[in-house]
């Protein structure tokens, strides 16, 4: 486990205020963890205000929208940014999934209100809703073309709905219990779905049909992703053996349960678990994680690739990115303590939802 510089989730309006005060900390692996303040000792007339730290810490930019952090005891860093903006009305309770369509305009979304519901990405405004799974929708996601999602529900149905007229013209049926996640393959001929029956299935859209059962495991399947595997992995003869047998090409036991993963490459992935711990792993070589990020132990709820890393989220309300030519952690700020179950990318944007049922829109500096 790694040093982790923690602040106070309102520190951005708290530092606003002539003389305001906020808690800063960092947990430091096998040693106690090193407390702090910082306090702010002015405003000026471009809105930034001048903060100084305790003797601990030391503050070493900020700028309108974020601050940067250090604790030289803990030789850690961290970018702190709040969101641009946030969007209050979309559902009624806790959203638990989000995506972000192709050309940035268009999001999609489930809460446990048992909605699902398409918006605009510049100001919230809903714009469709999307009615006909039973229960509670767990997972939502855009085609490619941005005019077509993919949801997962909790009544063990697959659909497809069109943004332009909310219409459904494809349910997938065969899983035994709920949809955990989805994924889509190249243009969206295909999807993979996962499920609490403990299988995967692959299905073709054209035709409305299961074309086979990828992965039975016997035990919920939480996540599932679709990548181009690299010339240089062996796969075994082209042919169709690894899904008409069920074959795996590879296996790694995590820690405890992995609830997400995600391709950064064609030879790299990263996977979330239930314990907090994060692995990068070369599917060339799964003997040993490339590198274990262990933030906290909260669980990790989603992970995404963003350029050269990852962004993800957990349910102590944290968002980070993790970013190989990068010094620093950055953390996005504002749940107080609300899991975040879903970020999304888009460009230099970054959407998250969480339990407190707020969409946050949060702006990227050059990474």
């Amino acid at each position: 486990m790694e040093a982790r510089i923690q602040l106070q989730s309102d520190w951005y309006t708290a530092l606003r205020e002539n003389e305001g005060e906020v808690w800063v900390s960092c947990k430091i692996p096998g040693k106690p963890t090193v407390y702090g303040s910082l306090k702010c000792q002015g405003v000026n007339h471009d809105g930034i205000p001048e903060v100084t730290a305790s003797e601990e810490f030391e503050v070493l930019e900020v700028l309108k929208k974020s601050i940067h952090i250090s604790c030289p005891s803990g030789r850690t860093s961290s970018k702190f940014i709040v969101p641009y903006t946030s969007f209050p009305r979309i559902h009624d309770k806790s959203i638990t999934c989000l995506d972000i369509s192709c050309g940035g305009g268009l999001g999609v979304s489930t809460s446990t209100d048992g909605s699902m519901k398409i918006w605009n990405c510049k100001n919230g405004e809903r714009r469709r809703d999307l009615a006909g799974h039973v229960y509670d929708v767990n997972c939502c996601r855009f085609f490619p073309s941005g005019m077509v999602v993919l949801s997962g529900g909790m009544d063990a149905q697959v659909k497809v709905w069109s943004c332009e007229d909310g219409t459904c013209p494809v349910t997938f049926k065969g899983h035994k219990a709920g949809i955990l996640d989805t994924a889509i393959v190249d243009r969206g001929r295909n999807v993979v779905s996962c499920s609490r029956d403990g299988t995967a299935r692959l299905w073709d859209c054209g035709k409305s049909a299961c074309l086979a059962v990828v992965a039975d495991c016997g035990a919920p399947v939480n996540g599932c992703s679709v990548g181009v595997a690299d010339n240089s992995m062996n796969l075994g003869a082209p042919r169709k053996a690894q899904v008409r047998e069920r074959t795996p090409v590879f296996e790694f036991p995590g820690s405890d349960a992995l609830n997400c993963c995600a391709f950064l490459s064609s030879l790299y992935i990263v996977a979330g678990a239930q314990d907090g711990s994060i692995y990068q792993l070369d599917v060339r070589s799964l003997g040993t994680p490339v590198q274990v990020f262990h933030k906290s132990g909260a669980p990790v709820h989603s992970i995404q690739p963003i350029r050269e890393g990852f962004i993800a989220s957990q349910g102590d309300g944290s968002t980070f990115i993790v970013q190989q030519d990068l010094d620093h952690t950055i953390e996005l700020s504002g749940p107080d303590a609300d899991p975040v179950y879903k970020a999304a990318v888009w460009e230099k944007s970054v959407f998250t939802c969480c339990r407190d049922g707020l969409v946050r829109k949060y702006q990227l500096p050059n990474l």
